[in-house]
């Protein structure tokens, strides 16, 4: 065991577990491994979180992360559609990951959760309300304007706001 902690980190990171199958973008870094209760691996990367079916969730789909009881709760979102170029996401279950051996896998995904968000903004529609995020996007150049609309909003309303918001962007870069 290294006296330096931050050894890893500076020549690559976390060796991949055993088993893992999915298949890390050439500049994706291994932050943090976590033991699910079944023994099967949790996977954080720079790029998102892999599931132990080798499937990744970016970190610009996690709406929710938290930790309680030895578990981490993801809620991820899908885009269904999307608005002159803004994504119109839904929240999916959430998904309960038993950790036996959580290592920094807590902390590093509540980090990149968090870092991922460059601007939010709540807006009151008929209906409900719907959330606007700014939010950066590993290994892509700009930000990604997502809107999710609280259960119970007129989709019309959140499509016609959506559409303003993506206008007034364009103006503003002009």
């Amino acid at each position: 065991m290294s006296r330096w902690p931050g050894w890893r980190r500076l020549f690559g990171g976390e060796p991949l577990p055993a088993g893992f199958t999915g298949q890390l973008a050439a500049e994706e870094r291994v932050l943090a491994v976590g033991t699910l209760a079944d023994g099967a691996h949790l996977v954080v990367t720079s790029y998102g979180v892999w599931l132990p079916q080798g499937r990744r969730i970016g970190w610009h789909l996690v709406t929710k992360a938290t930790w309680d009881g030895g578990a981490l709760a993801l809620v991820e979102a899908e885009e269904f559609d999307s608005a002159d170029g803004v994504a119109l996401l839904r929240d999916l279950p959430p998904r309960r990951l038993a950790l036996t051996e959580p290592g920094t896998v807590p902390e590093i995904v509540h980090k990149r959760v968090t870092g991922s968000i460059r601007f939010r903004h709540h807006r009151e529609l008929p209906g409900g309300g719907a959330w606007f995020v700014q939010r950066s996007v590993p290994g892509q150049d700009g930000l990604l304007l997502q809107v999710r609309a609280d259960p119970g909003t007129d989709p019309a309303s959140v499509r016609r706001v959506a559409t303003e918001v993506a206008g007034k962007l364009r103006e503003v870069r002009g």
